[in-house]
């Protein structure tokens, strides 16, 4: 990520906090207008290009997103007027910042991280699904029309939200990525951290609360553990929050151990 893009996203994620009444709507429609735009490499260039004057840009996505709530339509006239490193970062500055605004509207008591958890879980399983929705070949109204099919009533309106919006735009990445990548947003969004835990059996509620305890201590802010069940694992736990990874499972010792006799 380029400096320019780090700085429009400080920029948009600020003044997405400071708005009142964002709505599922509001994101949904900023997401739906993220995909217009990409769908369009005249639209894109037009927008993304620091050269072309904010207002003439807040004037074309008057003309062309004349649906959009005042909301939607006023971030996406900020996100434009912003400088990005490139056209691809404005894409995903959009996505990010629709995303974020779900999760604005969805409010912290509603876990969409879990729920995304248990989405990537179920497509991860079934290799048959993950290639139906993630691919980058087929209809994406279809896609989005499974999805729904799928979900039903199982997840909140945020989730389904975003999932849709997932599978419609890959733009070259895979489905899990996607859906991991969308709950860190969702929980930083909401003042929280994903931590995903590897453990070769369920966690006992004990283990759970201390290791809740322990991140919370560590990075002064409120857990949402993603426990990965890998039985290669043998035993012990590896924690990774972000880029940061600590691996203390058996696997690990014996790999490292190995290390030390051949050395």
């Amino acid at each position: 990520m380029g400096s320019a893009t780090r700085t429009a996203l400080e920029a948009a994620k600020q003044d997405l906090a400071a708005r009142k009444g964002v709505t599922l709507t509001s994101g949904e429609q900023l997401l739906s207008a993220g995909r217009a735009i990409e769908s369009s490499a005249q639209l894109r260039a037009v927008l993304a290009d620091p050269a072309v004057e904010a207002s003439e840009k807040s004037a074309l996505i008057a003309s062309i997103f004349g649906a959009l709530d005042a909301t939607a339509s006023s971030l996406l006239a900020a996100l434009a007027s912003s400088r990005w490193s490139n056209r691809a970062e404005f894409l995903d500055g959009v996505e990010e910042i629709g995303i974020r605004a779900i999760a604005h509207a969805a409010g912290a008591k509603v876990s969409v991280e879990r729920e995304l958890f248990e989405v990537e879980r179920a497509v991860s399983s079934d290799a048959e699904l993950e290639l139906a929705i993630g691919s980058t070949l087929g209809d994406t109204t279809q896609k989005a029309t499974l999805v729904d099919r799928l979900l039903g009533a199982s997840v909140s309106p945020a989730t389904a939200a975003i999932v849709r919006h997932l599978v419609q735009s890959p733009r070259g990445r895979r489905i899990g990525e996607l859906l991991r990548s969308a709950a860190d947003l969702v929980a930083d969004a909401n003042g929280r951290l994903v931590a995903t835990v590897t453990s070769a059996a369920p966690l006992s509620a004990a283990h759970e609360k201390k290791l809740v305890q322990t991140l919370t201590a560590r990075y002064h802010r409120e857990p949402i553990l993603n426990v990965v069940i890998d039985d290669r694992v043998l035993g012990g736990l590896r924690v990774q929050v972000g880029d940061e990874v600590v691996d203390g499972t058996i696997a690990s010792r014996l790999a490292d151990l190995r290390l030390q006799l051949a050395g």
